[in-house]
């Protein structure tokens, strides 16, 4: 309308519709404040929660701190030792007593006679020939005597009509007929002698197992080893970890294994009638645990498995857990271990410290030998706290991002 009409003016805005638009933004910034403020308020709870548990240890991780093991080492009525292993401590662990495992020797080489030897239980086949008319062995139609099948007494000697009992154990077949040619002679001076041998339980071996033909094996002479019994059982099963010797003669237990004896002739040590050969797996076994490659058990794949040997077995450790300066190795001896007069450990239980970050600490680790029954445990970093308290603190940051992004 013009300035000059005499139209009435429209009726003025309310105050309060006026101040509507800035009104309605303001309790909106005034909303988005507060739930992001109720947002920092949980991050900073969670945060001092991740805090809080990583000060009371009680942080998810899959292994221990090095601290938390070997601190109770310090306690004045502990039963645990701690030693680092350096060159300076090996050659003292070097003297101190094996565990986890029975110690048994072995017998040297040694040669004997290439000839049968014969022994109780076996059996002796005679023929006697004598052309003499009166012959009180044979008769004019029949002028051999067959005395087939005579077995050799436990005494170690056999029965012979006309003679009596001869001694033949301990003799070669050959020396063995010499004699009762001798002995016949003096009542039969015609008579010939002939001899022949069958091999019995004395003159032969059992491979109980771990061959390819297990069973009762004949000595074919007086110098028969543990190599050439286990080649007559068709060698060695190729399954077997590290296959070891065991030897059973009487009461006694002789031990050593398939790679000693291929590495050393001399001890390929000659066997004797009813001896016992057992090749089995290597027993012996150690454990790994914590930020390790893998937790399991694992068998000695050769003789002498050393600290470096046991970490590739177990294929290392895990690179963004592991410690490698806390290195553990946890071993039980026995309370004669630590008698007086005895080089050994000051307690029984006994963790071994190896640092992996030192050139020494290699070295030693390499000429550090584990021990049947062992624990290898590879201790958590204390930056894996660290790591999960920001894990924690950033997964919380990014539910809050994304909680603001849908109130927006």
């Amino acid at each position: 309308m013009g300035v000059g009409s005499n139209q009435p003016l429209p009726p003025p805005i309310p105050h309060c519709i006026q101040a509507g638009p800035n009104r309605f933004t303001g309790i909106k910034h005034k909303k988005a404040v507060a739930r992001h403020m109720k947002q920092v308020s949980k991050l900073f709870l969670t945060a001092l929660m991740a805090l809080t548990l990583a000060a009371c240890g009680s942080l998810p991780r899959g292994a221990a701190i090095e601290k938390e093991v070997t601190q109770d080492a310090t306690a004045p009525e502990s039963d645990i030792a701690v030693y680092p292993v350096t060159r300076a401590f090996l050659p003292s662990i070097a003297q101190w007593p094996r565990t986890g495992e029975a110690r048994h020797g072995w017998i040297g080489a040694s040669r004997g006679s290439n000839a049968q030897v014969i022994r109780p239980g076996d059996r002796l086949d005679l023929l006697v020939w004598d052309s003499g008319d009166n012959s009180l062995l044979t008769t004019p139609a029949q002028q051999v005597a067959n005395l087939s099948g005579i077995r050799v007494s436990e005494s170690g000697t056999i029965f012979v009509p006309y003679v009596g009992n001869i001694r033949v154990s301990g003799r070669t077949p050959g020396s063995a007929r010499s004699l009762l040619q001798r002995r016949l002679e003096a009542i039969v001076p015609s008579a010939q002698v002939q001899l022949a041998m069958t091999e019995g339980r004395g003159n032969s071996v059992d491979l109980v197992g771990g061959v390819s033909r297990p069973g009762n094996i004949l000595m074919p002479d007086n110098n028969f080893t543990v190599l050439a019994a286990i080649s007559a059982g068709g060698g060695v099963q190729n399954n077997l970890e590290n296959p070891q010797v065991k030897l059973l003669r009487g009461s006694k237990i002789y031990a050593t294994s398939v790679a000693e004896l291929y590495e050393n002739p001399h001890l390929d040590t000659r066997l004797i009638g009813g001896d016992k050969l057992i090749i089995e797996e290597d027993r012996r076994y150690f454990l790994s645990l914590g930020a390790a490659g893998r937790e399991a058990q694992f068998p000695f794949n050769r003789d002498d498995v050393s600290a470096l040997d046991a970490l590739a077995i177990i294929g290392g450790v895990n690179d963004s857990r592991a410690n490698p300066e806390g290195i553990l190795i946890l071993r039980e001896y026995p309370a004669s271990a630590i008698s007086a007069g005895v080089r050994g450990p000051r307690r029984t239980r006994v963790v071994f410290t190896l640092d992996l970050t030192t050139s020494d600490g290699l070295f030693s680790a390499r000429n550090f030998y584990i021990q049947s029954g062992d624990l290898v445990l590879a201790t958590e970093s204390p930056l894996t706290d660290t790591r999960t308290i920001l894990g924690i603190v950033g997964s919380v940051f990014g539910l809050v991002n994304t909680a603001g992004n849908l109130g927006n």
